[in-house]
C-alpha cells in the first residue's frame, strides 16, 4: 500500500463529499444524496479502470475499507443511541399500525421479486437471498427522514411526528430482520451455527447486565461536569468490543455497534449523550462516512449493465416505491388518517438513503447480493431518497405546511379564556414546576382561567447532516412534550385549564415575542436569564413575572406544582408600583395566605391598613418574614439575602399605571375565585 496515494485518496474523498453534498442541498435534496453520488462517480462508473484503478485500486481497497468499517461502527452506534422510545410516546398504536403496513407490503413484494430473480442472482442460496431482498425493500432511512422533517419544519406538525415515530419502529423491524438474514447466511458450517446461537443470549446480557453498568457513567459525568477522555475511552472500548463480539458470532459488526448504542443510558443522560455525539459526529460525518460512500461506490459499476438490467431496475423501483407507498397509505387510512396525511406519510417513509446503503453493503459482503443487483439496488436507494422532496412539494406544499403549523399552534392555544397566564418553560426544564404552579395559581384566581406552557427548543440549523440527522433532538423534544403534558395534568389540579405549546425554533429568543403576541395573555411568567428577556419586557402588553435562579427550594423543581412552596405569608416589597402589589394580592387570596407589605415605609403601612379595612389579612413589616413568598418589582428590588424569605418572584414594574382600584379588584377576585385552599407546605 502506498501511503501517498492513500492520503491523496482522502483529499479527493473529502473534497467530493463536501462539493456534491452542497450541490444536493442547492437542488433541494438531502446532502446524503450528493455523498452517495460522489461515491458512485469516484468508482468504475465514471473513472473507469484507468484513473480509478490507480487511485482506488485493489492495493488501496483494504485501507479504505478499514476506515469505512470504523465509520460504519460509529454511525451504527449513533443510530442506536438516537433510537429512543420517547419518539413513539403518545403515538404508539397509530405509529405501529403505519410502520407494520409500511414494512410488510414491500417486504412481501420484495420476496416475490427475489423468487423471480433467484435463478440469476441467488448464487445457490435462495433462502437468505429472498429474505434479504424483502428486508432491503422494507427499510426507511430514519436519520435522513429526521433531517428532512427539521429542514422543512414538518416536525411541528402531527404528520411529521407520526412519520418519525413510525420510522423508529420500522428501524427496529428492519435491523432485526437483517440480523436474522445475516445469521442464516453466515451459519454455513457447524462452527458458524453454534456461534450464531449466541446472538440472542448476547443481546439479553447487553440489556440486563451491560446497560445497568453503563448507567454508572452518568454520576461520573455529572461529577466531572463534562465528557472526560476517560469516559469517552470507556464508551469507545465498549463499542468496539461489542462490534467485535457480534462479528465473531458471524452476525456482522454493525449489530454489535447498534446494540451498544441502544443500551446506552437514557434517564438523566441527555447531556452525556449530546457530548458523545458532538465528539463523534465531526470525525464520523466529515471523514469516515464519506470514505464508506466511496467504498460502497467502488462496487457500483453502471457501465457493466445491459438492457436486461434496465428491466430488473424497473421491477425493483416498482416493488420498492409501490410497496412502500401502497403499504403506508393503506395502513394510515386504516388508522383513520386523512387521504392527504396518508400520502405525506407514505412519501416520507419511502425515503431510504444511508440506511439502505448500509443494508446493501452488508448483503454484498455476506455474499447474498451479486455486484449487478447491488448496483441496481443502490440506484433504487438514490431514486427513492431523491423523489421525497418533489413528492412532498406535491402532497404537502409550503402553503399547506404553513397552514398545518399555524393550525397546530392554534389547536394548542385554542379559544382564549377570560384570564390567560403564559409560562415560558426553559430548555433545561429545571424550574418548570414552580413556573407552572405560579401560572396556574394566577390563572385560577379569575375563572375561567387558563395556563399556556410554552416551550421553544433551539436546534442548530447548520449541524452536519450526512449521517445522524436530528433524530436525537426530536426524541428529546418528544420527551419534553411528554413531561410538559404530565406537568399540565398536575397544574390542572388548581382548577385552571392548561395547554401546551412545544416546538423547535431556529431562534427561540426572536420567536418568543410573536408567540406571546398570538397567545394574548394577561400575564407572562419567565425564568430569569432567559435569552431575549429584554425584548419580551419591551413588547409584552401585560404584566411580566420573573422567577430568579434559586428562587424555589430544590424539591420544587420536580413533583407536583405545589410541594416545595413555603407555607408562610405572601410578602410584597412595596415600592409604589402597581403590578407587584396586584400579583401579591392575587396569590394571597388564591392560596389563602396572609399578605405582608414590606419595605414600603409609610406608603406600605398605609396600603396594609387599607387592605385590612377591606377584609384582607394584611400587615406591614420592615422586611418579609421567614418562609414567605416575596413579590418585588424587578426595577426596584433585588431578592433579599439572608435567612428571611425562601422564595422570590420579581414582577415588572408599571410606574405609569393608574393606582389599583382595590375595592373593585377585591370584589372581582372574591366573586370569581374558588374557595381558598389550605396553605401549601
Amino acid at each position: 500500500m502506498r501511503v501517498d496515494v492513500l492520503l491523496l485518496d482522502l483529499v479527493i474523498v473529502l473534497t467530493a463529499a463536501r462539493v456534491f453534498g452542497a450541490l444536493a442541498r442547492r437542488f433541494g435534496q438531502p446532502p446524503v444524496v450528493g455523498e452517495i453520488v460522489a461515491g458512485i462517480l469516484l468508482g468504475p462508473t465514471l473513472l473507469g479502470p484507468w484513473i480509478g484503478g490507480t487511485l482506488f485500486g485493489p492495493e488501496m481497497l483494504p485501507a479504505l475499507r478499514a476506515l469505512a468499517d470504523v465509520g460504519l461502527v460509529l454511525f451504527m452506534f449513533v443510530v442506536g443511541l438516537e433510537l429512543d422510545q420517547k419518539l413513539v410516546r403518545g403515538k404508539g398504536r397509530v405509529a405501529v399500525t403505519v410502520a407494520v403496513g409500511s414494512a410488510a407490503l414491500p417486504f412481501v413484494l420484495g420476496m416475490g421479486l427475489a423468487l423471480a430473480l433467484a435463478g440469476d442472482h441467488a448464487r445457490g442460496r435462495p433462502l437468505p437471498f429472498v429474505l434479504f431482498l424483502g428486508t432491503a425493500m422494507a427499510a426507511t432511512a430514519f436519520p435522513v427522514l429526521a433531517r428532512i422533517l427539521t429542514d422543512r419544519g414538518m416536525h411541528r406538525t402531527q404528520v411529521g411526528g407520526l412519520s418519525l415515530a413510525a420510522a423508529a419502529v420500522i428501524d427496529v423491524l428492519a435491523w432485526t430482520a437483517l440480523a436474522v438474514v445475516v445469521a442464516i447466511a453466515g451459519a454455513g458450517g457447524a462452527e458458524g451455527q453454534w456461534k450464531v446461537l449466541l446472538a440472542l443470549p448476547y443481546a439479553l446480557v447487553m440489556f440486563f447486565v451491560v446497560r445497568p453498568l453503563l448507567a454508572r457513567l452518568v454520576p461520573s459525568f455529572e461529577r466531572a461536569g463534562r465528557l472526560t477522555p476517560a469516559l469517552l475511552a470507556l464508551v469507545l472500548i465498549g463499542l468496539f468490543a461489542s462490534a467485535w463480539a457480534t462479528e465473531w458470532m458471524q452476525v456482522h459488526f454493525i449489530f454489535g455497534a447498534f446494540l451498544f448504542g441502544a443500551v446506552m443510558p437514557r434517564a438523566g443522560a441527555e447531556r452525556l449523550s449530546h457530548q458523545i455525539l458532538e465528539r463523534l459526529e465531526q470525525l464520523t460525518v466529515l471523514l469516515l462516512l464519506p470514505v464508506f460512500f466511496v467504498v460502497a461506490g467502488l462496487n457500483v459499476n453502471l457501465r457493466a449493465l445491459d438492457v436486461t438490467s434496465v428491466g430488473v431496475l424497473a421491477a425493483i423501483l416498482v416493488v420498492a416505491v409501490g410497496g412502500k407507498l401502497g403499504g403506508t397509505y393503506g395502513a394510515a387510512r386504516l388508522a383513520r388518517l386523512g387521504a392527504r396525511q396518508s400520502w405525506v406519510l407514505a412519501t416520507l417513509l419511502n425515503t431510504r438513503g444511508l440506511t439502505e446503503i448500509v443494508i446493501l453493503t452488508v448483503g454484498l459482503r455476506q455474499g447474498v447480493l451479486d455486484q449487478e443487483l447491488y448496483s441496481l439496488m443502490v440506484v433504487m436507494a438514490l431514486v427513492t431518497t431523491a423523489m421525497t422532496g418533489p413528492l412532498l412539494n406535491r402532497f404537502h406544499p409550503d402553503r399547506q405546511l404553513a397552514r398545518d403549523v399555524a393550525e397546530a399552534e392554534r389547536a394548542a392555544l385554542g379559544t382564549r379564556a377570560a384570564h390567560r397566564a403564559l409560562a415560558v418553560i426553559p430548555q433545561e426544564n429545571a424550574r418548570a414546576a414552580p413556573l407552572a404552579w405560579l401560572a396556574a395559581t394566577l390563572a385560577a384566581a379569575r375563572p375561567p382561567g387558563e395556563v399556556v406552557l410554552a416551550h421553544l427548543r433551539a436546534y442548530p440549523p447548520g449541524r452536519l447532516e450526512v449521517g445522524t440527522g436530528l433524530s436525537f433532538e426530536l426524541a428529546e423534544m418528544a420527551g419534553a412534550m411528554h413531561d410538559l403534558e404530565e406537568l399540565a395534568t398536575r397544574a390542572r389540579e388548581t382548577g385552571a385549564e392548561v395547554k401546551v405549546v412545544s416546538r423547535f425554533a431556529a431562534a427561540p429568543a426572536a420567536e418568543l415575542p410573536a408567540l406571546i403576541a398570538s397567545a394574548a395573555p394577561d400575564v407572562v411568567l419567565l425564568p430569569a436569564g432567559l435569552p431575549g428577556r429584554e425584548t419580551i419586557l419591551a413588547a409584552a402588553p401585560c404584566r411580566v413575572v420573573t422567577v430568579p435562579p434559586g428562587a424555589f427550594p430544590e424539591q420544587a423543581s420536580g413533583g407536583t406544582p405545589g410541594p416545595g412552596m413555603p407555607a408562610g405569608p405572601v410578602a410584597v416589597l412595596h415600592d409604589g408600583a402597581d403590578a407587584p402589589a396586584q400579583v401579591a394580592l392575587t396569590l394571597a387570596l388564591a392560596t389563602g395566605r396572609p399578605l405582608v407589605v414590606a419595605g414600603g415605609g409609610r406608603a406600605g403601612a398605609a396600603l396594609a391598613r387599607r387592605l385590612s379595612r377591606l377584609g384582607v389579612a394584611a400587615t406591614a413589616a420592615a422586611r418579609p418574614p421567614a418562609e414567605s413568598l416575596v413579590i418585588a418589582s424587578d426595577a426596584g428590588h433585588e431578592p433579599v439575602d439572608g435567612d428571611a424569605p425562601a422564595v422570590h418572584v420579581l414582577v415588572r414594574a408599571e410606574p405609569d399605571a393608574e393606582p389599583a382600584d382595590w375595592p373593585s379588584e377585591l370584589a372581582a377576585l372574591r366573586a370569581t375565585a374558588p374557595p381558598s385552599p389550605e396553605p401549601v407546605s
